[in-house]
């Protein structure tokens, strides 16, 4: 669900004057095909925020591409090939995270002309409903919906598509919003920044309904927030992004808004267990 990019450069005072230091080079890890985020074209909104905050501080940006898999941040921030991965969840182990930029939850997905209105996993309808979800090519790993679902006994209603696909297909998530617009299921849950991006191309309208909580696990995290990762203990750039973040906020609200990312409120208390 997450994804990779950003930047750095400071002052420092000297003699009674604010001289800046020599800019350093901003090198972001992301993958390679990974819409709405980034993609090696630099189309997604992450590749627009790194180029946005680089300017800003005189940052060089450039990328270090790999695709997000199991030994994405191993490879990426571990290996030292890059400082920065844009968008994470808030406290992610494996790096120094900023303030949140924005928040963002599961959502159910349905054709508007079904009139679906599904808002909870307790729906009695979803027990005879094709229901959609993303898998993760994992058999010991689930996405917090497929939990949920799973443990309501909805296992036979669902019909998993891979969030990976593979490296040849072109914005894989997207499968399983089409999959809603063609009718091959009546109903998807999906990651919101995916199913509100790639909703967009419907060629039929869909209806985006956020999931607030579950209420038989209220611990479950169907909501996160994210964050710009840095390299673990790296205050300095982590405190220059927090900067920017606070002063740029207005435009990065509008920027995921024109992608059409459901952005939930941060100010607001979490539900769902967010990170």
């Amino acid at each position: 669900m997450f994804s990779a990019s950003r930047l750095l450069f400071s002052c420092t005072l000297a003699a009674g004057t604010l001289a800046p230091a020599a800019p350093i080079s901003l090198r972001v890890c992301a993958d390679p095909n990974n819409l709405p985020y980034s993609n090696a074209q630099k189309q997604g909104f992450e590749n627009e925020m790194a180029a946005m905050i680089g300017k800003d501080i005189g940052a060089h940006v450039s990328y270090f591409w790999y695709p997000q898999r199991g030994a994405f941040f191993r490879k990426t921030l571990g290996s030292g090939a890059c400082n920065v991965v844009m968008g994470v969840p808030e406290g992610l182990d494996e790096t120094t995270t900023t303030r949140p930029y924005y928040r963002s939850s599961y959502v159910f997905v349905s054709r508007h002309d079904r009139d679906l209105r599904i808002h909870s996993f307790d729906d009695p309808r979803l027990r005879r409903l094709r229901v959609g979800v993303h898998v993760l090519g994992d058999a010991d790993r689930s996405s917090p919906p497929v939990e949920a679902l799973l443990s309501r006994g909805l296992a036979h209603n669902l019909v998993g598509y891979n969030i990976f696909g593979n490296l040849a297909e072109a914005n894989p998530p997207s499968d399983l919003i089409r999959a809603v617009s063609n009718k091959q299921v009546d109903v998807a849950i999906a990651w919101g920044p995916l199913a509100g991006y790639f909703s967009r191309d419907s060629a039929t309208p869909l209806d985006i309904t956020p999931i607030a909580a579950d209420p038989s696990n209220p611990t479950l995290p169907l909501s996160f927030d994210i964050a710009i990762g840095v390299r673990p203990g790296n205050y300095q750039l982590r405190d220059r992004l927090n900067e920017e973040l606070s002063r740029r906020a207005p435009e990065i609200h509008d920027l995921l808004r024109a992608y059409g990312i459901p952005q939930m409120d941060l100010s607001a208390p979490a539900a769902g267990g967010t990170k």
